[in-house]
């Protein structure tokens, strides 16, 4: 079975929302969309590109995708090791108001999540990825279906935004498995879903009597 890998990029107080520029998710009035781009130097290209170097195939959220397919079939250089990828591999969406899919190689994912991905994961030679796409990650976390987690985190505190790590999310545990930081001070960390937290306890025993 392939494995389902999550890069998500959030800011120091967990929002995930428009890293990427000030038009791409203005939802409950967000006003810091492209909050990640000064940030980006040559080790967070990098490592982007490391990712995409292992990717069979690509599920997206259908925000993320539409972000996507307005911007990546236009980079058509077959050496942009992101365009390369993203352009010709399999992508498949996840949404139920989705109708219609232009990008080339694109499927709509519009039944139960759980069966859908992991028939997809059985199909996939090399990484099943999804960026960023936070409401499918929670989604996919709470189902536990997602085997990895890069999550770079940058450092600005927004104070508003949609969270990925919200109230409510299913306790979960993971092993840390890699760890770099970037020349601008990304911090990026890779997990490995592990399973149930483990629980102890701090306080001293009581005295015997």
């Amino acid at each position: 079975m392939g494995k389902l890998t999550l890069t998500s990029f959030v800011t120091l107080d967990g929002v995930y929302q428009a890293p990427g520029g000030p038009n791409e998710d203005t939802r409950d009035g967000f006003e810091h969309g492209g909050w990640s781009v000064p940030y980006g130097d040559e080790d967070f290209g990098r490592f982007i590109d490391e990712v995409f170097g292992r990717a069979g195939a690509f599920l997206l959220g259908r925000r993320t995708y539409e972000i996507f397919a307005a911007h990546w079939p236009r980079v058509t250089d077959p050496g942009d090791p992101v365009a390369g990828k993203l352009n010709s591999l399999p992508k498949y969406v996840a949404s139920s108001t989705l109708t219609q899919a232009d990008w080339a190689g694109t499927t709509v994912v519009r039944g139960d999540l759980a069966k859908e991905v992991t028939a997809i994961k059985e199909n996939t030679g090399g990484e099943l990825q999804v960026h960023g796409s936070g409401a499918l990650a929670q989604s996919l976390l709470a189902l536990d279906l997602v085997d990895t987690v890069h999550l770079l985190t940058f450092p600005v505190v927004l104070g508003t935004g949609r969270r990925l790590l919200v109230e409510g999310a299913v306790p979960t545990a993971f092993t840390h498995t890699e760890a770099r930081v970037t020349s601008t001070g990304v911090a990026i960390h890779t997990y490995e879903l592990a399973g149930r937290p483990q629980y102890g306890s701090y306080e001293l025993p009581a005295e015997t009597a």
